[in-house]
């Protein structure tokens, strides 16, 4: 049974159920979705997603959360917190903040909506001094959302995940502080 985090006006942040592995690979495999993030993935990533998620938030308290809308419990995509565990950063341990949503989700400010909730958990009940969110220069909605949230780009944390090629690399960061947050 799924714990609900969040609630905000349109949205419910929640842990996962083994039975969303499902949906996600069904909902949110697709080549525009993954675009940004290596391709089309097998159901098996998916899965080893999933136990990493659980991990997290068993270990953290935190993970990036299921989106569901309110309205009629359709399962969005995720958005939440974790800790860094990237390769080739300085930042391992770092409070990070990541979304993923459907396709026909996209542009109805729900991925804003979800993160600026779980940005509001990260400083008022984890006690974060800072997030950061990472992408690459050719996903502009990805950072220009991070630039909407009001996080600023810092070149000199950037590095190169070994997990991508050149077409992904390197990985850009946008980094909040808890000063900068607005309550």
């Amino acid at each position: 049974m799924a714990d609900i985090i969040i609630e905000t006006p349109r949205l419910r942040l929640r842990t996962w159920d083994a039975g969303d592995v499902d949906a996600f690979h069904a909902h949110l495999n697709s080549p525009a979705v993954m675009r940004w993030l290596g391709g089309v993935q097998p159901r098996e990533a998916y899965q080893a997603s999933y136990e990493r998620t659980v991990t997290s938030h068993a270990r953290y308290g935190h993970c990036f959360w299921v989106v569901e809308r309110i309205a009629d419990g359709a399962l969005l995509g995720f958005c939440g917190l974790k800790r860094v565990d990237a390769e080739g950063t300085d930042l391992t341990g770092s409070f990070e903040i990541g979304w993923r949503l459907r396709e026909d989700c996209w542009g109805q400010g729900y991925a804003r909506e979800a993160a600026e909730a779980a940005l509001g958990r990260a400083f008022g009940v984890h006690d974060a001094p800072f997030v950061v969110a990472f992408t690459v220069e050719g996903n502009a909605a990805s950072w220009g959302l991070m630039k909407r949230l009001g996080m600023e780009r810092h070149p000199e944390l950037d590095f190169v995940d070994p997990r991508f090629g050149p077409d992904l690399n390197p990985t850009i960061v946008y980094r909040i502080g808890r000063e900068q947050w607005k309550v």
